[in-house]
């Protein structure tokens, strides 16, 4: 009997993110200051990508290597409470962890730490038969996954990446650029320079399409064989935005969902732009997810408002 398939294998990003909430992203003067009670959360982008795509109904594979410590046993537990299909590997240098600044307008700065070492990779014979099953493989860009290319465009699956806040020149993010068909990053380190970016994403990788998010100035998407890049305007949110932490992976997740549904660029968009205002509405790390019929009801919500 030949197993299920796929329709999503997200590979690599589980961790924790501890979030402290500060009134402004700045150090204070002192050498202390009183913050709301700080919270650990099962977190990190591949975290949000693979349980997001769970809650759109998609069949969603996880895949990494986590550490046998406390922060990989919450990892665990929390997979196996929400019904998510993970596989890992025990990584000896423990589960990655990352410290969140929030503000009061729910804006946030990360410190990220990191700790695999840059030679670490996912063994073939780990990988392999999950991507053989796979439809669609999202590789989040932790480096140790990046072998996995050669496999990915062997096979025929289509791939998707986020660079996050890609400089546009850092060769670690650019080897995800230019090997993934559809390329996710944030605008904000690209000021000046963001036509150039995604040009030369797509024109000199393989991307079909690159899609630049750009918070509430909503984002920008160049489609191979177009010239221009195409603007498209951000979704009023529904709620009052608290916590900007995963919005980025909750776009990201919409996007795909309506891709691989064969919708067209507009309606990807709208999908992306209204689940990542949804998790804006929500404090701590992917604390909460839009389904299908919230997202549908919300697209249309907000198609007829624009």
């Amino acid at each position: 009997m030949s197993l299920s398939p796929h329709d999503v294998l997200v590979v690599g990003g589980a961790g924790v993110d501890t979030i402290v909430r500060v009134e402004r992203l700045e150090v204070p003067p002192g050498d202390s200051l009183h913050v709301p009670p700080v919270y650990d959360y099962v977190a990190h982008t591949g975290n949000g990508v693979a349980l997001g795509c769970h809650a759109l109904g998609l069949a969603t594979k996880f895949i990494d290597f986590l550490g046998d410590d406390p922060q990989g046993h919450a990892v665990l537990a929390a997979y196996a409470e929400r019904g998510l299909d993970f596989s890992r590997l025990v990584s000896p240098h423990g589960t990655p962890r990352g410290i969140n600044l929030v503000d009061a307008q729910g804006r946030r700065f990360s410190f990220y730490d990191s700790r695999h070492p840059a030679d670490l990779r996912l063994p073939r014979s780990f990988y392999l038969p999950h991507l053989q099953r796979a439809r669609h493989v999202h590789l989040s860009i932790v480096g140790h996954n990046r072998d996995m290319y050669e496999d990915v465009h062997r096979l025929g699956v289509t791939s998707s990446t986020d660079l996050h806040d890609w400089d546009g020149a850092d060769p670690h993010h650019l080897t995800y650029a230019l090997a993934s068909d559809y390329v996710f990053l944030s605008a904000a380190a690209l000021r000046g320079r963001l036509d150039a970016v995604l040009h030369r994403i797509v024109d000199e990788g393989r991307a079909r399409l690159a899609v630049a998010t750009d918070g509430a100035a909503g984002c920008h998407v160049l489609v191979r064989g177009e010239e221009r890049t195409r603007h498209f305007p951000a979704v009023r949110p529904e709620r009052p935005v608290v916590d900007t932490n995963g919005a980025g992976d909750a776009f990201v997740t919409a996007f795909l969902h309506a891709l691989l549904e064969g919708r067209p660029l507009e309606d990807c968009v709208l999908a992306g732009s209204v689940s990542g205002a949804f998790a804006c509405g929500s404090a701590g790390t992917h604390t909460e997810f839009i389904d299908l019929p919230g997202l549908r009801a919300a697209c249309a919500r907000a198609a007829r408002a624009g």
